[in-house]
Formats: C-alpha cells, structure tokens, sequence
C-alpha cells in the first residue's frame, strides 16, 4: 500500500460561552477553534483522517500550509504502515510544528486499522482499561461565574475539576479556587492550571500556598515552559504534586523535565507530541522515571478527541483524570455518530481505525462558515 495524497480541509466552529462571553484563560480569549482536517489517501481505495490543532500562535492557515507544502510531499508515495520512519522524515524535513505533523500521522493509524479492521487501541498495545475518568476545566470569570460553572460539570457527571488560574489578578484566582471548592464540596478533586502565567518561582509559589487549604490534587504549569529551573524550583516548595504540560512537547522535552526534576507528573498531548507514535514514547519515558501522566486538549474536535481515547485506554501509565473531551468545549461537533462521553468518562469507538465518521453537512457548513482571510 501507497500514499497518493494528502489533503487539507480549514474549519471553523465557535467555542461554548460559560458566561455569555468568550472563554479566556492565561493564554488569552478563545472565541473559536480554528483547525485543518487532514484526508490521506492510498492506493488501496482507504482513507484515513486526522486533525490539525493548536491553541499557540501558529495554527490555523500556517499549520495547513506546512502541511500541504513541507510534510505532505514527505510522505507522499510511502508506505502507510512505516510510522516510525514517517515521523522520522516529517521530523527531518520540517523542524517543530507538531501539531501539523500529528494531522497527518492520525490519518496514518487511521489507514492501519482500517485496512487490519482493528480499532486503533489494539495496535497499540490493547485496553488496559475500557474508559478515561475526565477532568473539566472551568475558564476565567467572577469567582461566583466559575463555581456556578463548576457545579453544572459535576452535575454532568465530573469528578475531576480544573481551575483556570494564573490571571492578572491574584486575589481572584485565590477566591475562585475557594468558592469552587465550597461548591463541589470536599470529597471531589479540584486542581488549578496556571497555563504558564505566573511570572517567576516565587510569585508561583506564594500564589500555590495560598490556595493549597482548598485541598488541591496538583498544579498544572505555573511557569513559562521554558523555566524548567523555575519549575523544580516550585516543585520543591509546595505541598502539592506538580504537573508539566507546555514544557513538554516531545520525547526530548519530557526527558529533560524528568533529568531536571521539573514536575512530578506529565500531561501528554497528541497534537503536541506530533501524533500517537510520540506520545507513547513519551508515556514509556515517564513510566521508567515513576511519573505518571494524563492526556491533555487543546481542546480538539472528534477526530483529535478519538485519537487521545485510543491512546488513554491502552496506556498503562494513566494517572490522573485527562482531558479527553475536547468536543465539549465546542458549539457543536463534526462527527456522526458523536462520540461516547458520558457521566465524567470518555469511551473509545470500537470501528476499526480510529472508528469516526466525519458528517458531511456540518463539514460542509464549517467550511463556508471559515473567514475569508482564512481560506
């Protein structure tokens, strides 16, 4: 079997407004989700689908024009099952942009599984468990916006909730973090996601000790990704365990968290790992090290989101709950039938591949809904 072409797709769909206005967080507002669906095509009449998403500065028209002009030619012509080694090329023609690169390598296992007529799971190894507990996370808004929000996700079934920290205004992340925790009650998880938005160790550190008596599972990214001093230097002065994210965009990156004592747990993303293929390696890497990880979402639609659940269900260095409902931050989703997510867990399609179908007419209408400037 042979690759004969690889095409791209932009669309656009708004995200969900908790509050009647546009969701924010440390990394800034988020209106809508602006991704490529990725077609890759073979010679045996199989096609396989992936995604393109990011919610960094480069994403929409510049992660599809790196994949139409740098990594499609790559991989034309190839062989589909040769994942390894079309990481490998990818990574050797185009530097960084993962989240193009792992467009095309979900479409890769996609192929795979369709032509073994296997769900992508199983050639990862098998379940190791049948579904993913999920975490939630509740955006920026008045300390009362966010727990009212907290307490409609529990109601959904959530057991796990984030709270996004890390703004300009301290005393507001702390008050939010306490009237959370007043709303779910004691006996759920609370964490907080500073999403790289704390300036310095110190001002991390004192901002996490102020919220550690509302009994805090973990910390997710306090610092900028880079500051991996920064970050052990937290790790070893708060009462709560730490978990990497943005500092960990590859296999690379994940052993110099773990050599440099940086975290004590690691959120693992297919987008920004370059595909699933990264990710594993990146879960074995921090399994021999005693660190467990979770799945994080950029957030994703239903093909970035079925790939996370293929992933989640075979690995066995699943810790805490992930994030592996990224449609639910969406107005709406591409795929029918929708994926099942229910009562605070996400559960693997069972078709073979990645086991979704892409609805035409949705497709169609996020296509002409895309601005101009964006096609």
């Amino acid at each position: 079997m042979k690759i004969t072409k690889v095409r791209t797709v932009p669309v656009w769909c708004a995200r969900r407004r908790p509050y009647g206005q546009v969701t924010r967080t440390a990394l800034g507002p988020a209106a809508i989700s602006d991704y490529t669906i990725v077609f890759v095509d073979t010679d045996a009449g199989i096609t396989g689908i992936g995604e393109v998403c990011s919610v960094f500065k480069r994403r929409g028209a510049l992660l599809r024009g790196d994949v139409d002009h740098a990594l499609a030619p790559a991989v034309i012509g190839e062989d589909p099952f040769r994942i390894a080694h079309l990481v490998q090329k990818m990574d050797l023609t185009l530097d960084g942009v993962e989240e193009a690169k792992a467009g095309i390598e979900m479409a890769l296992w996609d192929i795979m599984g369709k032509a073994l007529d296997t769900p992508v799971y199983n050639l990862l190894g098998g379940k190791v468990r049948d579904r993913i507990p999920l975490s939630y996370s509740i955006p920026f808004g008045t300390p009362e916006q966010m727990a009212d929000f907290a307490k409609e996700r529990v109601k959904a079934g959530h057991k796990t909730i984030k709270v996004k920290v890390g703004s300009e205004d301290g005393a507001r992340d702390i008050a939010a973090v306490k009237a959370i925790r007043e709303a779910i009650g004691p006996d759920l998880k609370l964490r907080v996601d500073g999403n790289m938005g704390w300036p310095t160790a110190k001002h991390a550190i004192r901002m996490i000790r102020a919220m550690e008596p509302w009994d805090l599972e973990l910390v997710e990214q306090p610092l900028p990704a880079h500051d991996l001093d920064g970050m052990a230097e937290v790790r070893r002065n708060i009462g709560v365990p730490l978990m990497a994210d943005e500092s960990i965009r590859n296999p690379r990156s994940a052993m110099e968290v773990i050599r440099r004592g940086a975290a004590d747990i690691a959120n693992v993303y297919v987008t920004e790992a370059g595909g699933l293929y990264n990710a594993m390696r990146i879960f074995a890497m921090c399994e021999a090290a005693g660190m467990p990880c979770m799945i994080g979402s950029m957030p994703e639609f239903g093909i970035g989101t079925a790939a996370q659940i293929h992933l989640g269900v075979a690995m066995t260095n699943l810790g805490p709950d992930s994030d592996t409902c990224g449609v639910l931050y969406h107005e709406e989703d591409l795929l029918k039938p929708a994926l099942r997510i229910e009562n605070g867990f996400s559960y693997p399609p069972e078709a073979p591949g990645l086991g979704v179908t892409i609805d035409q007419a949705t497709f169609e209408r996020w296509q002409r809904n895309m601005p101009a400037a964006a096609n």
